[in-house]
């Protein structure tokens, strides 16, 4: 049998209540509820529903999408303070790096000695460097142990930007949309 699908605003919201409240108030006065229909009088009644809502069109307008409440927001939030805490040892001016000490953007890169993924994370923010207005501060994952554990980063390289960390080699053309957001 077809189901009716219906989008209902919340300024009618009260409007379908009370429809469907009375439909089904005739429906249990006539003793029956919702449960003890046949297919047949589901029907009719699933139509009457149909019939009632078109005529107020009001009802049925789309309602406006609710943020979706991410399950992991309170990691992100103590992911982001964690950060904030650590900006100056993350961009701090005076760190090792390249780029624009006063540059708009930042990226602290968490590399590992013989790592050659590190390698190529460092050239290719050397080269975006070029065309950014970025500052990169390099940080040894082994002499910077503690930093990294605090931000729970287990792997070279990292990348960390003052509201995200990003782990394992990034494409150049991947950090450019992190750059332009």
């Amino acid at each position: 049998m077809p189901r009716l699908r219906l989008t209902i605003s919340f300024r009618g919201l009260p409007l379908a209540a009370g429809l469907l409240l009375a439909l089904s108030h005739g429906a249990a006065s006539a003793g029956t509820d919702f449960t003890d229909l046949s297919p047949a009088e589901r029907t009719i009644f699933h139509q009457e529903i149909r019939e009632s809502l078109l005529g107020l069109p009001e009802l049925l307008q789309d309602a406006p999408a609710a943020p979706a409440a991410s399950p992991y927001q309170d990691a992100i939030d103590q992911d982001l303070a964690r950060l904030s805490e650590r900006d100056q040892a993350l961009f701090g001016p005076r760190l090792p790096g390249f780029g624009n000490p006063d540059a708009a953007l930042r990226i602290a890169l968490f590399t590992a000695p013989d790592c050659p993924d590190c390698a190529r994370a460092e050239a290719d923010l050397r080269a975006l460097v070029k065309t950014h207005d970025l500052r990169v501060t390099l940080l040894d994952i082994t002499r910077h142990s503690a930093l990294a554990e605090t931000l729970e980063l287990d792997m070279a390289p990292s990348y960390v930007l003052p509201d995200m960390m990003l782990r394992g080699h990034i494409p150049p053309i991947v950090l450019e949309r992190y750059l332009a957001r």
